[in-house]
């Protein structure tokens, strides 16, 4: 991968988390410097394997199938948007990245995760410079992104436990991460939670 300049930031969460809602309000505030995308997806290419891997039964695909979709998304996402937006020094904020696929591939569906990083380390290559991992009872987050039907709740239909090894699974990352990662208590109104992911975001930008 190329030098980079801009300013990359994440969030990351279980399902139903909204951290969805909190990187769009992020983006919002930081205006036309800052470009919003996703994961699966950001790219044309990334956003058809979008549709193959959040749609469809459970057991659609192994962990490992998974692996290999998500990386091939991610590949493409860093390729056409990522890198050439940091090279033009804006502000790259994406709902999710890798350490989704650390947790959901890698720490949940089996022994993965020395795979997802060799992976990672091989056709990645980086990590954001900043990644918020918003925080929320798994209960909760459950029932409101099954509400939503938005046809993409395929990790959704694993049920609470899965959500709740999730859980577990972002807070030890996060706890192994501190320089990269900030946790934010979901678990409040929509308006305080986004007032302190901006708050962090201008310490992190000064």
């Amino acid at each position: 991968m190329t030098a980079r300049r801009g300013l990359f930031i994440s969030f990351e969460g279980i399902d139903g988390s909204g951290k969805s809602t909190q990187a769009r309000a992020l983006a919002a505030h930081l205006g036309e410097d800052a470009i919003l995308t996703r994961e699966p997806g950001g790219s044309a290419g990334a956003e058809d394997i979008r549709k193959l891997v959040l749609t469809g039964e459970p057991g659609r695909w192994s962990a490992e199938t998974e692996l290999l979709l998500f990386t091939a998304a991610r590949r493409d996402h860093m390729e056409r948007l990522i890198e050439p937006a940091l090279r033009q020094d804006k502000t790259v904020i994406t709902d999710r990245f890798a350490d989704s696929t650390r947790i959901y591939q890698g720490a949940t569906r089996g022994d993965l995760r020395a795979t997802v990083d060799a992976l990672h380390d091989l056709m990645i290559g980086r990590d954001p410079d900043l990644t918020f991992v918003i925080d929320m009872d798994p209960a909760t987050a459950l029932a409101r992104g099954l509400a939503r039907r938005s046809g993409e709740d395929r990790f959704e239909d694993f049920g609470l436990s899965f959500q709740q090894t999730l859980r577990a699974g972002f807070m030890t990352l996060a706890e192994t991460a501190p320089d990269r990662c900030i946790v934010i208590d979901g678990n409040r109104d929509v308006a305080e939670v986004t007032a302190d992911v901006i708050a962090h975001a201008q310490r992190r930008t000064r």
